[in-house]
């Protein structure tokens, strides 16, 4: 596939999920009819702080949802830990269906298995996946303090300087920190993981230039900095090069398959939530995205909408807690800044 051939996937994506059948085969006049949810507002909590991809995707889910179901939904950010602090937060509220989680997978997934959550919260248990939103590519850039050309300089600096290369994410056990670690774990190199509290710090620092290099979600601001020179696109995370960035390799023709990652993210209930409520959810999020303004920005972003059923979603979530319980035990993620190798 071809970077002229992205977009036209995508539609093609959307096509796809006009014509999925709604989660539960539940019609959405039958499910309106006589309904029990919801009973009020929806609370959609984003786990991230203001002013990501993932806050700005969740605002016009919310106001699709709001549309849709005919009550209020209105986002709540509660960032910090990695996403684990938002997702303490609605594991703690009524399994009701009128609070929910916008994440990646990673507060589930991955920081398990880095830290112990606080109390006797466990997230696997305590979380119910109801339904996959989007995918989106990472981006790893070079700041104004790199100063090689491509993506194999910063391998071979990083190679000959160990522990120099300063790599920063959005936080500890995000898919950017994971990108890092499979790129460390396979070329031998040491690099510094720097772990931000959330994308909108680390994308002020690397504009000034405050470490060497990071990864973020692909979003408009991000492709603006590089458009403009302010950050240099080395490589992304994506199953084929982008339209907006023709020049960027993927990691895997980089040679990285086990770094070509994409971020997912859903929307996620308390566990004990009904699962007629759950299917409900992952039918009007099927609504929201086969058109109109949340469909269109997701395309316009490079984000591909991740249909698919309640099952589906929690196999997702499944599958990716056994591969990063792999990656942990093989010693190629930790939790703190010291230089990550194999």
């Amino acid at each position: 596939m071809t970077a002229g051939d992205i977009p036209a996937a995508r539609r093609r994506l959307l096509r796809a999920a006009a014509v999925l059948p709604l989660a539960g085969g539940v019609p959405r006049a039958a499910a309106m009819a006589g309904r029990t949810w919801p009973a009020r507002g929806i609370r959609v909590v984003v786990v991230y702080p203001p002013g990501g991809v993932s806050d700005t995707i969740a605002r016009l889910l919310a106001e699709a949802l709001s549309r849709d179901l005919g009550v209020p939904a209105w986002v709540e950010n509660k960032g910090g830990a990695g996403g684990s602090v938002g997702m303490e937060t609605v594991a703690r509220a009524a399994p009701d269906g009128h609070t929910l989680a916008f994440s990646a997978l990673t507060p589930l997934t991955l920081n398990p298995l880095l830290s112990r959550p606080s109390g006797e919260y466990d997230p696997l248990r305590e979380i119910a996946p109801v339904a996959a939103v989007m995918r989106t590519p990472v981006l790893v850039a070079g700041t104004p303090a790199f100063t090689g050309r491509d993506f194999a300089d910063l391998v071979d600096e990083a190679r000959r300087h160990p522990g120099a290369i300063r790599w920063a994410s959005s936080g500890v056990a995000t898919t950017g920190h994971m990108v890092m670690a499979q790129v460390a774990a396979a070329s031998g190199a040491r690099i510094t993981h720097i772990p931000y509290h959330g994308g909108g710090p680390q994308l002020n620092d690397a504009l000034g230039g405050r470490f060497e290099v990071l990864s973020t979600n692909v979003a408009a601001l991000q492709l603006d900095y590089v458009r403009t020179g302010r950050l240099k696109a080395l490589a992304v995370g994506a199953p084929a090069r982008l339209g907006a960035l023709p020049d960027a390799p993927t990691l895997e023709e980089l040679g990285y398959p086990q770094a070509n990652l994409m971020s997912l993210f859903g929307l996620f209930a308390p566990a004990g939530t009904p699962r007629p409520v759950q299917e409900s959810i992952n039918a009007a999020v099927h609504r929201a995205l086969v058109g109109g303004q949340l469909a269109e920005r997701l395309e316009s972003a490079y984000n591909l909408p991740a249909a698919g059923s309640v099952a589906d979603f929690r196999v997702a979530v499944r599958d990716d807690y056994e591969a990063n319980r792999r990656l942990v035990k093989a010693g190629a993620l930790r939790s703190d800044r010291t230089p990550a190798a194999p």
